[in-house]
């Protein structure tokens, strides 16, 4: 694995105990797409640019997962990682107490001036009136996002004498009142907040999210703390406000460009405090998120559950060896349902089925269920990159969940729809009294039992005598051996399923002599 930003001793060895370790840092993005076909795995922090075009170069090559050793991913480009098929994790919850106890230094410099106060002083002057503060006892803080960091930075906040309001539109109520924030709308954050730091992910929709209108809606003298990500805040636009006195000052641990431009403005504004980007640059934060990103990426080279995938649904841990048998099922229904096609014919729509156990976990059940069915029509595809596949094909793909169900504990479908109106639908269930064995059940609405092993020839027949014994008399007198035979009908004289599982690959010649035997609808063999 290749390694491009500084990464803690601690993390380098625990890499090395499972696979090769390269460091090579400070490479330009040519000498990166260079070598990068080369490596399983890329570990980077903030420094390393992972674009598309270096996605595109390890994806031809080895490369399988991006480790990013921090939270933000705003240096991969993970649209191009996921079409791609490569994973990417990283570790979300390494820096949280770093970043939160930095947001406080922020908050208490920003009150008390605390950077200009020391340099006044190193500067030979005695200016005491100058660098007038503000408590933060019982002033209101603001926070917007109150996912780990913003959590944590209220529990401090709070020691303080600090009332704490937070917007976050994916907070519950109840989960904002456990930490002892109330949960009000942007728009009272911004009209009611002292102080007001931000705590969300780099996104399209929280670009610039502090902009001229929102600084004109804040109280006056407001403080403004960005220890989250540049380009949340509209720079231009808070310079403006502070010259004007709208806020009374800002501390920025992040920058739209980093490192800021001499130009930038906010640098050479006094009542502005400014840091390096040092929100996680404490040595146990450091150590642990290189420890943490280690372990992802090794779970991820072994095809283990991962705790903090990007791209990818994600499963807990606890929930693996339930879901397991339910990941191979899905895998196996969906491959065997493609597989059952009909010939020239498109492929409209897919929907799925969840029922009992498994409605808990579609999600990655269905990524390993298109996975199955896409592999057998395009190469490449895997459970990261399944669901983008499946719209680039035209395949509208839809999930049904319900914890009822009828005679298992646990049914999962797969139905196909093409464009002809042909409907095929595969139900299967988890025999767990056999040692999680999957179970092929139903099939276009009959009723069966059938293990989903390598090779399955599926005969879709008329009810009459002399079928089953002339098909079987076929494959004997090939030499080919029948495993298991499942039959199944639903009247009498009517349309029929055999299920035939066999030891050996049945050629063309061997399906054509099948398909001609009396009252042979359609034969097909199945490979999984």
């Amino acid at each position: 694995m290749l390694v491009t930003d500084p990464l803690s001793d601690d993390g380098i060895e625990r890499l090395r105990k499972f696979a090769d370790v390269h460091i090579r840092e400070g490479l330009k993005e040519e000498e990166l797409i260079e070598i990068i076909r080369s490596y399983d795995a890329l570990i980077v922090r903030s420094g390393t640019k992972v674009a598309a075009d270096v996605i595109e170069a390890g994806a031809d090559g080895r490369l399988k997962v991006i480790g990013r050793a921090g939270v933000g991913v705003d240096n991969i480009d993970v649209s191009a990682a996921t079409e791609k098929g490569v994973l990417v994790v990283n570790a979300p919850e390494a820096n949280t107490i770093s970043a939160a106890e930095h947001t406080i230094a922020m908050i208490l410099a920003l009150s008390r001036w605390i950077p200009s106060a020391n340099a006044s002083l190193k500067a030979g002057k005695w200016n005491r009136k100058k660098y007038m503060g503000v408590e933060l006892n019982g002033k209101t803080l603001g926070i917007i996002g109150l996912g780990r960091i913003g959590a944590e930075v209220a529990k401090r906040a709070k020691a303080f004498g600090m009332r704490i309001i937070a917007y976050d539109p994916y907070t519950s109520v109840e989960k904002a009142r456990e930490i002892g924030a109330s949960l009000v709308s942007f728009d009272d954050v911004l009209r009611r907040a002292d102080f007001i730091t931000v705590h969300t992910p780099l996104t399209d929709e929280t670009y610039h999210l502090l902009n001229a209108d929102a600084f004109d809606r804040m109280k006056e003298g407001v403080r403004v703390i960005n220890c989250a990500r540049g380009g949340i805040i509209d720079e231009s636009a808070l310079a403006d406000a502070i010259k004007r006195g709208k806020v009374a000052g800002a501390a920025l641990d992040v920058f739209e460009e980093e490192p800021p431009s001499p130009e930038n403005e906010l640098i050479s504004l006094e009542n502005v405090i400014v840091t390096p980007h040092l929100g996680a640059s404490t040595e146990e934060a450091q150590r642990a998120s290189a420890i943490v990103i280690a372990e992802e990426v090794e779970r991820a080279l072994k095809g283990e559950p991962v705790r903090y995938a990007v791209n990818m649904p994600y499963l807990e841990e606890e929930r693996w060896d339930v879901m397991k048998p339910y990941l191979t099922l899905s895998s196996k229904i969906g491959s065997l349902c493609a597989q059952l096609k009909p010939k020239l014919s498109r492929i409209m729509r897919l929907e799925l089925t969840y029922e009992g156990i498994m409605s808990e976990d579609t999600k990655i059940l269905t990524a390993s269920a298109l996975q199955g069915f896409l592999s057998n029509f395009v190469s490449g595809v895997n459970i990261v990159n399944a669901e983008v596949m499946a719209r680039k094909m035209g395949i509208k793909v839809s999930e049904r969940r319900t914890k009822d169900v009828d005679m298992f504990k646990s049914l999962m479908s797969v139905s196909m729809h093409t464009e002809d109106g042909t409907v095929t639908e595969v139900s299967g269930t988890i025999f767990e009294d056999l040692g999680d064995e999957p179970r092929i059940v139903k099939i276009n609405g009959y009723r069966i039992d059938a293990v989903p092993e390598e090779y399955m020839l599926i005969c879709f027949f008329i009810d009459r005598p002399r079928v089953i014994g002339p098909v079987c008399t076929i494959l004997g007198d090939k030499g080919i051996n029948i495993a298991r035979m499942q039959v199944g009908r639903k009247e009498p004289g009517g349309e029929a399923i055999m299920v035939l599982n066999v030891d050996s690959q049945v050629d063309d010649a061997t399906i054509a002599e099948i398909r001609n035997v009396k009252n042979i609808v359609d034969v097909k063999l199945v490979k999984l």
